[in-house]
């Protein structure tokens, strides 16, 4: 019997100098996201962060961790990965948000099938964007090259998120009271739910192109879909310090009927009037073409609204001046009243 010849990492499909040169081409992407606070560089085994303690009385840590689920499909379909990261990012930042928090630091994991360098590197580039958008440092992650698990093509990603916020300042919910105003933010599309059924619908059923330009949509579907989650970070933190945000809820799965509840003390319920905002056109496509019934739509998507505030109604109209004043899109969309802890939506 011939002896074997000598087998190499490579081999198995598993590239070590593409991970270095990968590594090499996102360093200026990386140091970028850097602020105060920033103790490590590039490649070590852990990243350091040290927390200006000298800015709160009893600092509290809040982490935050989500992925975008198959919004990736769509990525693989168009070859455009650049702002993938982005939602990575928006996705977990937005989380931690609802509670106070200021995003200080973050880490990617991507995980794909073959490593290619150039791809790797455009991917992080949307990690390290959303972070410079949220003021985070991306201080740390890992690409792990599996050729066994995913396709050549195929990744996944997924981030996680640490801020910080001072303890008598967590917002919970609990000081939300009937009577209180529902402030919506408006989203810049699917953001990173419901993908499942909006490809289902989009591009299987009605049968669209990623590069079909929809006349409703003003743009290719493809980056209809890939528009990047929106941060709300850079307009919501300031508001922290001048109103009284009682409740914050990122509208993700489940939309405004599942994550509206999770700010609600108990006694309490939501009354959303659904005229109050416009929906997107891409809504409005997926629901005429699909078809898929009202209810299932809010249950499933965003419908515009991004974010909602619980304010006093005394503080509503300030609020809402205030968010016009730095370019959001806001304005009031409900009241708290007395219940169970559902929505209504009107």
């Amino acid at each position: 019997m011939p002896k074997q010849r000598n087998l190499t990492y490579a081999d198995t499909g598993v590239d070590i100098d593409a991970g270095n040169r990968a590594v090499e081409l996102m360093k200026k992407s990386v140091r970028s996201t850097f602020r105060p606070g920033v103790l490590t560089g590039i490649g070590g085994f852990g990243g350091l962060f040290a927390l200006d303690t000298t800015r709160y009385r009893e600092p509290v840590l809040v982490s935050g961790t989500d992925g975008v689920g198959t919004k990736l499909r769509v990525a693989f379909l168009t070859g455009k990965h650049d702002t993938i990261g982005i939602d990575a990012v928006a996705m977990c930042v937005n989380d931690i948000l609802t509670l106070g928090a200021e995003p200080l630091f973050f880490l990617d994991y991507l995980a794909v099938g073959k490593l290619e360098p150039e791809k790797v590197a455009d991917i992080v580039s949307g990690v390290a964007e959303g972070c410079r958008q949220a003021g985070c440092a991306l201080i740390g992650g890992e690409t792990a090259e599996m050729p066994d698990f995913y396709e050549t093509g195929e990744y996944d990603i997924a981030g996680f998120a640490v801020g910080v916020a001072e303890k008598s300042k967590i917002i919970d919910g609990s000081a939300i009271v009937p009577g209180d105003v529902l402030i919506g933010l408006s989203s810049s599309g699917l953001h990173s739910n419901g993908y499942s059924l909006a490809r289902r619908v989009l591009l299987d059923r009605a049968g669209y192109r990623v590069d079909q330009v929809h006349p409703a949509l003003g743009r290719t579907v493809g980056e209809e879909l890939l528009c990047p989650t929106r941060i709300y970070v850079p307009t919501v933190l300031p508001l922290l310090q001048k109103f009284h945000i009682k409740g914050i809820a990122h509208i993700t799965g489940g939309g405004l009927p599942e994550n509206v509840p999770r700010v609600l003390p108990p006694g309490t319920a939501a009354q959303i009037d659904t005229d109050a905002w416009e929906t997107p056109p891409v809504f409005k496509i997926i629901a005429e073409e699909g078809p898929v019934e009202t209810t299932e739509m809010y249950r499933v998507f965003n419908m515009g609204i991004g974010m909602v505030l619980v304010v006093p109604e005394s503080q509503a109209g300030d609020v809402i001046n205030e968010l016009h004043g730095h370019g959001e899109n806001a304005c009031p969309i409900g009241r708290v009243i007395a219940g169970n802890g559902k929505v209504e939506l009107i």
